[in-house]
């Protein structure tokens, strides 16, 4: 039979990380981590990458292997990530990859649909648009040169929208015409599991986590990062907001509170994205203990393994 791929997602804060690590120990497997941000190395606080003590020794890959000077793209972390699983699964029959950005998972079980390399000068071009006009400007361009993508698009990720615009640029062609929507083979299944929560119990979560972040030093993570604000990696929640804060445009209340607030707008997003799959079998946290959750979602990975 071929290998396990488990994929458990949720939105930020729902408590992946703590029941990704458990799963592993019981299956004596290892952990993928599918976050477009935990792979920078300088990003530590600010993107909740898990501790020594929340992996207890778990084996973790894809976290923190990247500089913020280098690009990362979805298509550098496909090919990671399927190299990873090459040497994983002759030794572990299931493989856990849990994060919260869905385009990480969809490129690993699915593949994506082939691009034209687009000179570097055009994505130049295009991020001086935005620092210079803002998201408006490149969210104009996309409604008028690609109708169909601007409809379909998240309109708050200036990363989708510049790789769409870049395209476009070069090739003359809209955006969803590259878009084919078939899958690759995969030499492997696919188990997908997913965690939510009430709304209200969410951003409970969402805010206390991030009062741990302000006491861990948040502020100071980013000030360092701070000459390094232009980077696409630094234009994240709980980076940017700082931003004007340490230019005296704001207070450092504000900061805060724009943080859970733009978090919060995050996990619904993320939460829409992961809804569109049919296949992932949903896990409220509520009325659960951690050792029940886990007991249950072990029960159900054991029926696929």
């Amino acid at each position: 039979m071929e290998p396990l791929l488990i994929n458990l997602m949720g939105p930020t804060a729902v408590g992946k990380t703590a029941l990704a690590v458990e799963l592993a120990r019981r299956l004596n497997t290892e952990i993928i981590s599918a976050d477009s941000r935990q792979v920078y190395r300088e990003m530590h606080i600010g993107t909740a990458v898990p501790d020594d003590d929340e992996r207890q020794g778990i084996p973790h890959h894809l976290l923190q292997h990247r500089s913020v000077h280098r690009p990362y793209t979805v298509k550098d972390f496909e090919r990671e990530a399927l190299e990873v699983l090459q040497k994983l699964f002759p030794n572990h029959p299931a493989v856990i990859m849990t994060g919260g950005t869905g385009l990480y998972f969809r490129a690993v079980n699915e593949g994506l649909d082939e691009m034209p390399d687009v000179p570097a000068n055009i994505r130049a071009e295009l991020e001086q648009t935005l620092q210079n006009q803002g998201l408006p400007a490149l969210l104009d361009e996309l409604r008028q040169s690609d109708p169909v993508y601007y409809a379909q698009v998240d309109r708050q990720n200036p990363r989708r929208i510049i790789r769409a615009l870049e395209v476009i640029r070069y090739t003359g062609r809209p955006f969803s015409a590259f878009r084919t929507g078939k899958p690759a083979l995969r030499p492997f299944r696919s188990l997908w599991i997913g965690l939510e929560a009430p709304r209200s119990l969410l951003y409970r979560r969402i805010e206390q986590r991030t009062d741990r972040m302000i006491a861990r030093g948040l502020e100071d993570e980013v000030r360092r990062l701070y000459p390094l604000r232009h980077l696409p990696a630094l234009q994240t929640v709980g980076y940017r907001e700082w931003f004007p804060y340490f230019e005296g445009r704001t207070t450092r209340q504000q900061v805060i509170a724009e943080i859970k607030k733009n978090t919060r707008r995050y996990a619904k997003r993320q939460l829409t994205w992961f809804r569109r799959n049919p296949h992932i079998r949903w896990w409220d946290i509520t009325g659960y203990t951690a050792r029940e959750l886990t007991d249950e979602v072990m029960t159900y990975i054991r029926q696929h393994l």
